[in-house]
């Protein structure tokens, strides 16, 4: 069974790719079906994620080409055995093995459950295995975090410290051939204050496997690694330089470095003796005339092919990258430019994880990530707070995402001399590995790396701007080509070639209406300047007629500066109820402003998607940090069609809000904004009409499509049509509303309601209402449901607004979604003042 999970989570995550490339022109329905792809592939397997069983305990026979690789995820054991390491022969007692398959995170869902902190400990992995022919036999770890120990049929072999990155492992001096081989890998994550990034960041820690695992088999002689630079691109020409290592046994022979184009038409082709000896090889390649240039809009992609020839002229080993050719400068005062042309970086942030499964995404998890910013109109993404599995740069260099790859030095201070070690390791490995992706164009050397010091005096900048210095000046020797940056350690926005300040314009400071006045200021401060992370947490579902306005709060403090401790400090992010309503139109706001602002290099909103946080478990949905446009499934919220509203290149409106299905107001109506893309709209209220307007983009809020609604009492339908320049109809949404006249009664009782989504599976609704069975849209208690008896299953742990145990109501709502078992149960709700409310499941049918 879980087996078939399995296989229905691959195909459902390779389909939600082709849906986001098919709604490329039909934003609004295809955000729906994104979603529910989405949620299928999470309910697939909700609880352990990727952990599923793989086919067989014994010994896999694996076969491998000279010079190629295979896939290495299957047929693995996993046991939760902190065996004190290096003794692997303690393991020989552990009898809890449970299947299952790479990417696998033992924090696949432990993050986000009620209980506080997460195992941080070791996990051990083991696989059994033959290899049939001789050869140099090499593991290619994408990454383990975070601390990784590696044995062959009994020998420690190798380890590596640090996570996010690759390494590599040979295999050869105790591989047996035609034998089975016991390999056995520990890695742990538990605290170790001399890895970066700090305990004390804003994230999970996730252990285990969790990237990919290849088996390589290498000739005697092969290519290490080949990194490509274009130190001089225009559009008349482009140049292209390869730097190839080579490692093994020396032997003579030649290199052939081929250029091909997007066609596969090979452009130009040079093939080079290597000297006596030779470990190295610096290739300069002919003149490309007229290249075509990598871009955004155009992410055209070469290929350079890397192959070594023995003595006969035999292909025995061969690499292959992509080239893109552009050029990229951010000039003083005036903002960023690719190809000599501005470009306004439209951005926002990624963190590694999905619901269900934690870190251990699959690639197409990953890509579906990539491709549903890229469909919302974004051109910029930061790697928040570390190097990325290398399918995002991957997808990055296809879909045309600029890249700003983050080390994890993520607070914490800086350490001693262990500590240091590690980091400039890991510094190395990262730009090393991620060299050749055209789409990174920012290396960016930390976050707050002040905050919350880890070590004595390792906060204090006599101690902290001396290393920056230093990591600076290593990423410059091994990567000259592009920037270096930092964000919020101001005594280092020298040091860098691109700084970004703290600026939280209307939430841990001051006012949204600030925002201009503040860039404004930082452009004068700081020429280059780009401004990493604003936004504001949203309550999917929360909705209010009254939210703050850009004036802020009354008594807040005016800096729009993050403040290090929010203890004591009045703020919207300290006091508010985390509504939509107030995040989109700080979203508006601000990109009314960025997207203006004369010489401004552009900004990166803060985050795509709702992630996992040990610093946050009193958040409305604990140990979630609530500031993504879509949720920890990629369901929109909607500050998600504020951005589309700007952004998205493909026609659609949105009735803002589909999740406020019930409101209250005075006889005379509410005002509804709609959020669209095309040169007008039209909105009608029950079949009536209530005007034509046309959008004026960028004019706050909803670029001027507000209706003041006449609603009835009771049910109303909503519609709206969005048209072109020449009256064309490019795009409609409806939206049903319930409206009352007046405000609400008080909490008379709450019900919940079993919705049937079929093969056992339930939603259960929790829904407040007053005397009248109105429903009371300002009740917002925190909710606790439970199985009071029966074997039903709560899918909960799963850090979404319909998979948490415990989760704030949200406008007199809450649900979560149930796996029915085999007897009947019973589905309870309590909250501090309501003592149990309850529900009844049948049991799941016979199959």
């Amino acid at each position: 069974m879980k087996g078939k999970m399995h296989h229905l989570r691959n195909r459902l995550a390779s389909l939600l790719v082709k849906v986001i490339d098919f709604c490329s022109p039909r934003l609004t329905r295809c955000v729906v079906v994104v979603g529910l792809i989405s949620l299928c592939a999470c309910l697939a397997e909700p609880t352990v994620g990727r952990n599923h069983a793989s086919a067989g305990t014994g010994p896999v026979e694996i076969s491998v080409a000279w010079g190629e690789r295979t896939n290495f995820n299957d047929h693995w054991r996993y046991a939760h055995a902190n065996a004190p390491s290096p003794n692997a022969k303690a393991l020989a007692t552990v009898t809890q093995w449970q299947p299952v398959t790479l990417p696998h995170t033992w924090n696949a869902t432990d993050t986000v459950d009620p209980t506080p902190g997460y195992r941080r400990a070791t996990g051990w992995y083991q696989k059994t295995f033959t290899v049939s022919e001789a050869g140099h036999y090499r593991l290619h770890f994408e990454a383990a975090n975070m601390e990784t120990q590696i044995y062959l049929n009994g020998h420690m072999i190798g380890e590596h410290v640090g996570g996010y990155v690759g390494f590599k492992q040979s295999l050869n001096k105790h591989l047996k051939v035609g034998e089975p081989n016991t390999l056995l890998v520990s890695v742990s994550n538990r605290y170790n204050p001399d890895v970066i990034p700090s305990q004390k960041a804003d994230f999970f820690i996730h252990g285990g496997l969790t990237r990919d695992v290849w088996l390589e088999r290498l000739p005697d002689y092969f290519i290490e690694r080949a990194l490509i630079t274009t130190p001089v691109v225009s559009k008349a020409e482009a140049h292209t330089h390869v730097a190839v290592q080579l490692a093994g046994k020396v032997q003579p022979a030649d290199l052939l470095v081929t250029l091909k184009n997007a066609e596969g038409e090979a452009l130009v082709s040079e093939q080079v003796l290597l000297p006596a000896g030779g470990r190295e090889a610096n290739i300069q390649l002919p003149v490309i005339e007229s290249p075509q240039l990598w871009s955004p809009a155009s992410p055209y992609l070469y290929t350079l092919s890397v192959t070594l020839l023995d003595a006969d002229g035999v292909a025995v080993h061969s690499q292959s990258h992509p080239v893109g050719f552009r050029w990229f400068e951010m000039r003083d005062g005036e903002g960023f430019f690719l190809n000599g042309e501005r470009l306004l970086l439209r951005g926002t942030h990624r963190h590694e994880e999905h619901a269900g499964v934690g870190a251990a995404m699959s690639n197409a998890q990953h890509r579906a990530d990539m491709a549903q910013m890229k469909a919302l109109g974004v051109n910029f993404v930061r790697l928040a707070h570390y190097p990325q599995d290398p399918e995002v740069y991957r997808a990055a260099d296809e879909l045309g995402l600029i890249l700003w790859d983050e080390l994890p030095w993520c607070r914490g201070g800086k350490g001693g001399a262990l500590w240091e070690q590690n980091t400039e390791r890991l510094l190395e490995a990262q730009i090393l590995q991620n060299y050749n992706h055209p789409s990174i164009m920012f290396w960016s050397l930390g976050n707050e790396i002040y905050w919350e010091s880890d070590f004595p005096g390792g906060g204090e900048d006599s101690i902290i701007l001396p290393y920056l210095e230093k990591l600076h000046s290593k990423a410059k020797k091994l990567d000259p080509h592009r920037y270096t940056a930092i964000r919020k350690y101001y005594p280092g926005a020298q040091t860098v070639d691109v700084f970004s300040p703290s600026i939280w314009a209307g939430w841990y400071g001051g006012a949204y209406g600030q925002y201009q006045a503040a860039i404004s200021k930082a452009m004068k401060d700081y020429p280059r300047f780009l401004h990493m992370e604003y936004g504001a947490s949203s309550h999917r579902g929360r909705h209010t007629e009254q939210p703050y306005t850009e004036a802020g709060m009354p008594n807040e403090q005016l800096s729009v500066a993050e403040a290090m401790n929010q203890a004591g400090v009045t703020s919207i992010a300290r006091d508010s109820d985390w509504n939509e309503t107030y995040a989109a139109n700080l979203f508006d706001w601000h990109l009314s402003v960025s997207e203006s602002q004369q010489g401004f290099g552009g900004n990166a909103q803060w985050a795509f998607k709702d992630f996992g946080t040990p610093l946050r478990p009193e958040n409305p949905l604990p140990y979630v940090n609530q500031k993504g446009l879509v949720d920890r499934q990629g369901r929109p919220k909607d500050a998600y069609y504020v951005f589309a509203s700007y952004w998205s290149e493909s026609p659609f409106c949105y009735i803002a809000s589909h999740t406020w299905p019930v409101r209250y107001g005075p006889p005379e109506g509410r005002e509804v904004k709609v959020y669209c893309n095309t040169h007008s709209a039209e909105l009608t209220l029950n079949g009536k009409t209530l005007g034509k307007k046309q959008r004026t983009y960028g004019q706050y809020p909803a670029h001027g499509l507000v209706w003041q609604v006449p609603f009835n009492e009771g049910e109303n339908q909503l519609q709206v049509a969005g048209f072109s320049r020449e009256g064309e109809r490019l795009a409609a949404d409806s939206l049903q509303v319930k409206y009352h006249i007046g405000v609400p009664g008080k909490l008379e009782r709450v019900v919940l309601t079993a919705l049937d989504l079929g093969e056992g599976n339930w939603q259960i609704d929790a829904e407040a209402l007053d005397e009248k069975g109105r429903r009371v849209v300002t009740f917002s208690d925190r909710a606790y449901f439970s199985v009071l008896n029966g074997d039903a299953t709560l899918w909960a742990d799963q850090g979404t607004y319909d998979g948490a145990s415990i989760i704030e109501m949200a406008n007199g709502v809450a649900s979560i979604k149930v796996r029915a078992g085999r007897l009947p149960s019973t589905i309870e709700l309590r909250t501090q003042d309501v003592k149990g409310v309850f529900v009844q499941l049948p049991p799941q049918a016979a199959r």
